[in-house]
């Protein structure tokens, strides 16, 4: 810093005062401003070779890249005539790299190392007998996704400040640290969801966890480019954490809604109305603790609740345990499915679902249920495959069941049909190809 000054100093000098003093082919700005440089390089150079501390890397190298060219060559009253003097860098290019690779590789184990201890601090605070804050409503596990996110963040911008070219090396590194950081994350996190299912606060670490998910996922998607490889692996590992606190907040309502949905069948269809109710009223109440969940997150629940309330339903219609053979019949259930469908999809809509593409299952069946002309049932039945490609002749076989006056080469005619309109689509939302038929 003293050498810096006083070159400045000194050459500011030469160009006020000195330089008029001379004849201009005697170029006395060129031998100041070289014999200067010479010995502040030779000093670099000297400093450069022996042992530095870390900060004294980062020192040095800002004054090789940036002080040095940016802030004194570049000085306004010097940059005119020092554009004429070709002095070079302070340090040759073999020593800097040198000097780069040092600072680079220290500053990565630091980082490297501040995010284990601060996962050990998470980790902890998991154990610990205590509710996780909140944050306009929604638990949060925040402080692990910020000190990761701020430790990134200002370990690049100190490195793009030496240069733009150690900032990349560096960010470059530090996105190949983080989808292992987040691999230790997760197996962490699955071990303490395994181990401590019975801690009083279980559920509301999990949702806090999941949310936590949402600032290391916003980081990567604002902050690095398609083609990374490593962007997909950190999507993927924070996927596999969200979708199993999914599977475990749903498991109890799952387990619960299971019996409820048998009775649509022992009862043959005629109490429906209360058996949605019911399930509407368990459904409910799981609801409203997913509240605490960020808005994705809770959006994304809710729509894999509406997918299920549907396939279970659907699950009912395929298990052959109804054949109805009068008309009457057969539109009798075809109006209960229809009320049905219309409850369910009014209850899912009103607690924040957007899965829409769902809404026409049930209502579809309902009407290939109530139709009695085969042309009719065929063209509801090409509709039903245009908007679930996925569905195949063994879910419409059993499906039909229903319909027991149907003759055989009835059944066959429309089969074939449903073969015919779905040989050439791709399944698309899948909703049918999550349905086993026994």
């Amino acid at each position: 810093l003293h050498m810096g000054k006083t070159m400045k100093e000194d050459l500011t000098v030469v160009v006020k005062y000195i330089k008029q003093l001379y004849p201009p082919e005697f170029n006395v700005f060129s031998t100041y401003a070289e014999l200067y440089h010479n010995y502040f390089a030779s000093q670099a150079k000297k400093n450069a070779e022996s042992h530095l501390e870390d900060k004294d890397v980062y020192l040095l190298l800002s004054w090789v890249h940036n002080i040095y060219p940016k802030d004194m060559r570049k000085d306004h009253v010097l940059a005119k005539e020092l554009e004429k003097v070709k002095l070079g860098s302070l340090l040759p290019s073999s020593l800097s790299k040198e000097l780069e690779k040092k600072y680079l590789d220290s500053e990565e184990a630091t980082i490297k190392s501040s995010l284990s201890k601060c996962l050990d601090k998470e980790i902890q605070r998991w154990k610990e007998d205590k509710e996780p804050e909140k944050l306009n409503g929604h638990f949060q596990s925040e402080l692990l996704a910020i000190f990761v996110i701020q430790s990134m963040y200002s370990g690049q911008k100190r490195a793009k400040d030496i240069s733009v070219a150690v900032g990349e090396e560096l960010s470059r590194r530090l996105w190949q640290e983080l989808p292992a950081f987040l691999k230790s994350y997760k197996d962490a996190f699955e071990d303490f969801k395994e181990k401590s299912k019975k801690h009083r606060y279980y559920k509301p670490i999990l949702i806090a966890n999941i949310n936590n998910c949402w600032n290391f996922r916003d980081y990567a998607e604002k902050n690095m480019s398609e083609k990374e490889d490593n962007k997909a692996s950190i999507l993927s590992t924070l996927g596999d954490i969200e979708n199993s606190v999914f599977d475990v907040l749903l498991q109890q309502l799952f387990v619960q809604l299971k019996p409820i949905y048998k009775r649509f069948t022992e009862n043959k269809w005629d109490s429906s109305s209360e058996i949605m109710n019911e399930i509407i009223k368990t459904t409910s109440k799981h609801i409203s603790d997913f509240q605490t969940l960020k808005d994705p997150f809770y959006h994304d629940i809710v729509e894999k609740i509406h997918a299920h309330l549907v396939k279970e339903y659907i699950v009912r219609l395929l298990k052959r345990k109804v054949s109805l053979k009068s008309p009457a019949q057969q539109q009798n259930l075809a109006q209960h499915i229809s009320k049905n469908a219309a409850d369910l999809e009014s209850f899912c809509t009103s607690n924040g679902s957007q899965a829409t593409w769902l809404n026409s299952a049930l209502p579809k069946l309902a009407e290939i249920i109530r139709l009695q002309d085969l042309g009719a049932i065929k063209i509801e039945v090409a509709t039903l495959a245009t908007t679930y490609p996925d569905i195949r002749k063994r879910h419409l076989e059993a499906f039909l069941y229903i319909k027991a006056n149907l003759s055989r080469s009835e059944l066959k005619s429309i089969l074939g049909y449903l073969a015919d309109s779905t040989a050439s689509t791709v399944p698309g939302a899948p909703l049918f190809s999550n349905i086993n038929v026994s």
